[in-house]
């Protein structure tokens, strides 16, 4: 089979058929879709680890080198949620998320308005 040539991004020079799987796969890389559905998966997943309530006034940021980065709008909760349940809610979390590696979960403060 000879290989597929592209003059720019995406966009295909020679003829003939090309499989529909090829075309999604280029179009979600492109426009960053897989990693908006992952990102939500982890939303997702940290709200029922931690709760409804926790989760108002909690953000995932981000998930690097499998440390989760979570931001807090309240030093209470913050606190709280580092001295009495980051254990928990970490298995939780690996127990859901396990196709993702999360070796630990570090807490920040931040602000916004809870409708965020």
């Amino acid at each position: 089979m000879k290989p597929k040539r592209y003059n720019s991004p995406g966009l295909r020079i020679d003829q003939g058929p090309e499989a529909i799987g090829e075309i999604l796969g280029r179009l979600f890389t492109q426009r960053g879709w897989g990693r908006r559905q992952a990102r939500l998966h982890v939303e997702e997943k940290w709200s029922e680890a931690v709760g409804p309530e926790k989760a108002k006034h909690t953000r995932v940021c981000n998930l690097r080198r499998g440390i989760l980065e979570i931001e807090v709008n309240s030093g209470i909760l913050l606190q709280e949620l580092v001295q009495f349940h980051k254990r928990q809610i970490l298995q939780k979390l690996r127990e859901s998320l396990a196709e993702l590696t999360i070796t630990d979960i570090r807490f920040r403060a931040g602000s916004w308005s809870e409708s965020h």
